[in-house]
């Protein structure tokens, strides 16, 4: 059986204009394309393998056909028909994890926020994993280009604790080989995930350069580059804890971190380096122990 179910793409004209009269303020509903550019993925449990069940994205998004792993599972990746994000752009992004369903979701390449004038670009996220459904977020690192802005918000929601959630992002300081290092107006971050209605993890991050050193103590204190991950509790926490914690001491020459037990037994890894590659290949060995810890 094939993973892919069923797709309904919109075509789209890819070519944008360049709006160079006066831009008024611009939400998720109204903005200077008249659209918002969106992702719905929905995955559900057929003959013991997980199938999109549906499929929706307008320009410049769509995916490539799920590719179909070990466990029954599908790995889907993420295309962008365009140069990257733009002032006054508008993205919504929801996934559905039916009962079952193994997803893991990647990006084919780095997000690029490109230079803005005046404004900002804005996307929101949704995630629903229902009992016994498993869903891995890992796209590629985000690079904000000198004077852009961008608001990302992630809304997470688990059905219970057999609903698995597992998530990386990873952060640059800018296109530093050209010489912008924290170069950008504005990037916010709003996390939240919720279990059964009850908030487990929260994290709102707002960084304004032009306000406050991103190179102090407290903040970056010379690193350029920032993972976050959130796992959902494994059967064995405290070995993953361990394992993790031997990742770090053998990358400790090239990049730092730690790793915090929440309230309900879920783990939270903040990494810091100067390479995102270096993030995303320790990043890729922390998620990989979650399989020899599975929940």
């Amino acid at each position: 059986m094939s993973c892919w179910k069923e797709c309904k793409g919109e075509a789209a004209d890819d070519k944008r204009q360049k709006d160079t009269g006066k831009r008024k303020d611009t939400d998720m509903k109204e903005n200077q394309f008249g659209k918002v550019s969106t992702l719905s993925l929905e995955a559900g449990k057929r003959e013991g393998k997980t199938v999109l069940s549906d499929v929706r994205f307008t320009a410049p998004y769509k995916i490539m056909q799920p590719f179909l792993l070990p466990d029954g599972g599908i790995q889907v990746m993420l295309l962008a028909a365009s140069a990257g994000i733009m002032e006054g752009d508008r993205q919504a992004f929801s996934f559905h994890i039916l009962p079952g369903a193994k997803v893991e979701f990647l990006s084919q390449s780095y997000d690029k926020i490109h230079p803005m004038d005046s404004g900002d670009a804005k996307r929101e996220t949704k995630i629903s994993v229902a009992s016994g459904g498993s869903f891995c977020f890992h796209p590629q690192p985000t690079i904000p280009f000198a004077g852009s802005a961008f608001e990302n918000r992630m809304e997470i929601e688990l059905e219970d604790e057999t609903a698995v959630f597992q998530m990386c992002e990873i952060l640059t300081c800018g296109r530093y080989a050209r010489g912008e290092r924290f170069a950008y107006r504005s990037f916010r971050n709003y996390v939240e995930i919720r279990r059964g209605g009850r908030l487990i993890y929260r994290d709102n991050t707002w960084y304004e350069p032009e306000l406050f050193s991103m190179e102090e103590t407290g903040m970056m204190e010379g690193f350029t580059h920032q993972a976050n991950l959130f796992v959902t509790k494994p059967e064995d926490g405290e070995a993953f804890c361990e394992e993790v914690r031997n990742l770090l001491e053998d990358e400790r020459k090239n990049c730092q971190g730690g790793i915090t037990r929440l309230a309900e037994g879920d783990y939270a890894v903040r990494l810091f380096g100067w390479r995102g590659q270096v993030l995303e290949e320790l990043s890729d060995k922390i998620l990989r122990l979650l399989r020899k810890n599975p929940v």
